[in-house]
């Protein structure tokens, strides 16, 4: 009879969101009945679409809001370079999903980035009601911040669309195979990490190729584009290593690679990565 009751009352608290245009905030506690809040702070026109500018935590964030939101408010989540290459973008806020971009920059994907995304994930689903599971996207670096948050919250991520996606710390910045070095970048993760040896740093850091369990058995697809010339961020030493070990692990990953391309992002034609995450990320 409890357990009747339970039923009951859940399904009646489904049924007035539905009705009062409210929703089931995504929070770890359970469904809150609320209505969304409109998002703060300053507003500007970003491809013809309206962009918010405001703080979570004391750092910026930025949303761009679709004309109107597709069902669910499904929403796209990058770790770096915002704008850079924004075909898909643009085409994804046509279809009804939200941008969002929160800048925490230097911080390599590091625990301090991952702690941030989490109040921000929690702010963005639970007070201005975006769905529970974003679509990320890992630009280079910010292939770093999409896996480790992702490897820590797997059941609140749709999708992964990497772009010539960082995936291993030893490639780049440390450069201990063909990737380039980068002594600027290593001192920051060093930094980062709180160690004054690179032999530290590899027994602390969070490394997408060494964390891809919990993805694959939360069945979370990816999509990698990668260029076969790249010699910052080797395909070899990063995308098709996820890949092989993705697979291994039983995960869906399609990796799309641009013959003779170096470090160059997106594709001519980006029907390919707007599929997927229109396909995945709702």
């Amino acid at each position: 009879m409890t357990r009747l009751l339970h039923f009951l009352t859940a399904g009646m608290l489904l049924v007035t969101c539905l009705l009062f245009g409210s929703r089931l905030a995504a929070d770890d506690q359970g469904g809150v009945c609320q209505t969304p809040q409109e998002f703060p702070g300053t507003s500007s026109l970003w491809n013809g679409y309206e962009k918010k500018d405001f703080e979570i935590n004391g750092r910026p964030v930025l949303v761009v809001i679709p004309r109107q939101a597709a069902e669910g408010r499904p929403w796209i989540w990058h770790g770096e370079f915002f704008g850079h290459r924004p075909n898909p973008d643009i085409a994804l806020l046509g279809r009804g999903f939200h941008l969002v971009y929160t800048r925490i920059s230097d911080q390599f994907g590091g625990p301090v980035a991952v702690d941030h995304w989490n109040q921000v994930y929690r702010e963005l689903t639970q007070t201005y009601g975006l769905g529970a599971r974003p679509a990320l996207v890992g630009t280079s670096r910010g292939g770093l911040y999409c896996y480790n948050w992702a490897a820590a919250n797997p059941q609140k991520v749709s999708c992964i669309f990497g772009d010539a996606p960082v995936c291993d710390i030893q490639s780049w910045p440390m450069g201990r195979g063909k990737g380039k070095r980068s002594d600027a970048e290593v001192a920051k993760l060093l930094q980062v990490y709180g160690v004054t040896t690179e032999d530290e740093l590899l027994k602390k850091v969070l490394n997408p190729v060494d964390h891809l369990e919990p993805l694959a058995r939360a069945g979370v697809p990816l999509l990698h584009v990668s260029g076969d010339a790249d010699d910052i961020v080797p395909l070899e030493e990063n995308t098709r290593v996820i890949e092989d070990r993705y697979k291994k692990l039983g995960g869906k990953m399609t990796v799309i690679v641009k013959p003779g391309i170096a470090h160059v992002h997106g594709l001519d034609d980006s029907t390919p990565i707007i599929e997927f995450i229109d396909r995945h990320g709702r």
